[in-house]
């Protein structure tokens, strides 16, 4: 098949071209804080943003050990871990949201680049090649022990400080999730038979 020769026109008009390679200065720094109308100090606001930003830092690192551990299932239970594990992770990405826009509602800035989260997490990094799967696994439930202790510690302060909506983004969804996929995740570490009971 012949290629199709695109006919010579004149070029479009200059302002249906994409103004490409633009640059801007920052005009909100990570630790400025806008004026936001929701009933709550400029302190109280600030410190749930900076409270937020490490659960969100440490649960986008939680939620890409996940994808890692999805890719990387080996044995027997793959398929069930295999899913599992993109589930959670997918579960990972909802409360990755919900917590930035919180974060945004307060004024503040959500950590949003990779290497800006690499700086700010608690959660260690692991090898960058494949661990056992029970190491895998281990390694998870370390990450959602960091998340939590640090969720807790947040949503009281939250309820402290008077800030209902980022406690009950903290306690209805993140502890809740986490807790559960803890719970979910523990459980294929528990070395029981399957067949033929222990007398």
């Amino acid at each position: 098949m012949a290629k199709r020769a695109f006919a010579r026109h004149p070029s479009p008009p200059a302002e249906s071209q994409p103004r490409l390679h633009q640059t801007s200065p920052e005009v909100q720094t990570f630790d400025q804080l806008r004026d936001m109308p929701v009933g709550l100090s400029p302190d109280v606001r600030a410190e749930m943003a900076r409270l937020i930003n490490q659960v969100l830092s440490d649960t986008r690192i939680l939620h890409d050990l996940y994808k890692k551990t999805h890719w990387l299932m080996r044995g027997r239970t793959f398929y069930q871990l295999h899913l599992l594990m993109d589930k959670h992770a997918g579960e990972q990405r909802e409360l990755i949201d919900v917590m930035a826009e919180r974060v945004q509602a307060l004024g503040a800035v959500a950590v949003g680049d990779p290497r800006h989260v690499a700086e700010m997490t608690n959660i260690p990094r692991p090898p960058d090649g494949v661990e056992e799967v029970p190491a895998m696994l281990s390694r998870l439930l370390e990450a959602h022990e960091i998340v939590i202790d640090e969720t807790r510690k947040a949503a009281k302060r939250a309820d402290d400080a008077g800030d209902d909506s980022t406690n009950d983004i903290l306690v209805s969804d993140v502890l809740r999730t986490n807790e559960a996929q803890v719970w979910f995740v523990a459980e294929h570490l528990v070395d029981t038979p399957t067949v033929i009971a222990h007398d």
